[in-house]
């Protein structure tokens, strides 16, 4: 099938399969979905209400004044798997959806340290390259990073933190952080609290930040491993170049 849509507003969305979700959606199949801002294509010199456009500059959202331009952006999707339902999903119908409980926790499909590993991940199984996102934020020293964060898990709730470098939250489920008259309601935070299916949108801004290595992870203590193994789980590692 081919899908037609009106995209109507700027912002991070998420996609997943509708037919027997829960299972689909643990087997892996879901993903993000990326909505560029109309001002991108703002003529050079443009005035943005005293921030002056250049071509290729880069928003979050159509803000009118350059408040949500980055330089780099990376999304960050956690999710996560019961491995027992899992392999259950390969032979067994109906599944006990009730019983699930996720013991893998993941950053775009991967556990720590894999997710600051750029390389393709073969499957163990078969040598079939099967995961080819990182989660690994790079970036020069004065850059802003947007962290396109968004939640795919159909059972847990995540705290995802930046306990070194401030989050500017600019939107969220694909909005905006405006008042109706306009007043900017974004904040800076060092975590954000995100159930099933919400997004946010974080600016990182490492203009005052030393060049060095800086984490983010989940302050969900369990979710810091995968399963029994010692290691895994969300976190990934930001580095700024000099």
């Amino acid at each position: 099938l081919t899908y037609y849509y009106q995209a109507n507003e700027p912002g991070t969305y998420m996609y997943h399969c509708h037919v027997e979700a829960t299972e689909h959606m643990q087997m892996g199949m879901l993903a993000n979905l990326y909505v560029n801002a109309a001002q991108n294509d703002l003529p050079d010199g443009t005035n943005l209400n005293g921030f002056i456009h250049h071509t290729g500059y880069e928003y979050a959202y159509n803000d009118g004044d350059g408040s949500t331009y980055y330089d780099v952006d990376v999304p960050l999707q956690l999710s996560s798997m019961d491995p027992e339902f899992h392999d259950a999903s390969e032979s067994t119908q109906p599944l006990p959806f009730a019983l699930m409980n996720d013991t893998y926790a993941m950053l775009n499909g991967r556990g720590y340290p894999e997710t600051i590993n750029t390389a393709e991940l073969a499957n163990t199984e078969n040598g079939v390259v099967s995961q080819r996102a990182n989660a690994l934020v790079e970036a020069n020293v004065g850059d802003k990073v947007l962290l396109r964060i968004s939640n795919l898990s159909i059972t847990e709730y995540f705290t995802l933190m930046s306990p070194q470098i401030p989050m500017r939250i600019v939107g969220t489920g694909a909005r905006e952080l405006r008042g109706t008259g306009g007043a900017d309601l974004s904040y800076l935070t060092n975590s954000v609290n995100l159930g099933g299916g919400e997004a946010f949108d974080a600016i990182l801004d490492t203009a005052d930040v030393a060049p060095g290595t800086y984490f983010i992870y989940t302050s969900n203590l369990n979710f810091l491993s995968n399963n029994t193994e010692e290691r895994g789980g969300i976190m990934t590692e930001i580095h700024i170049n000099p």
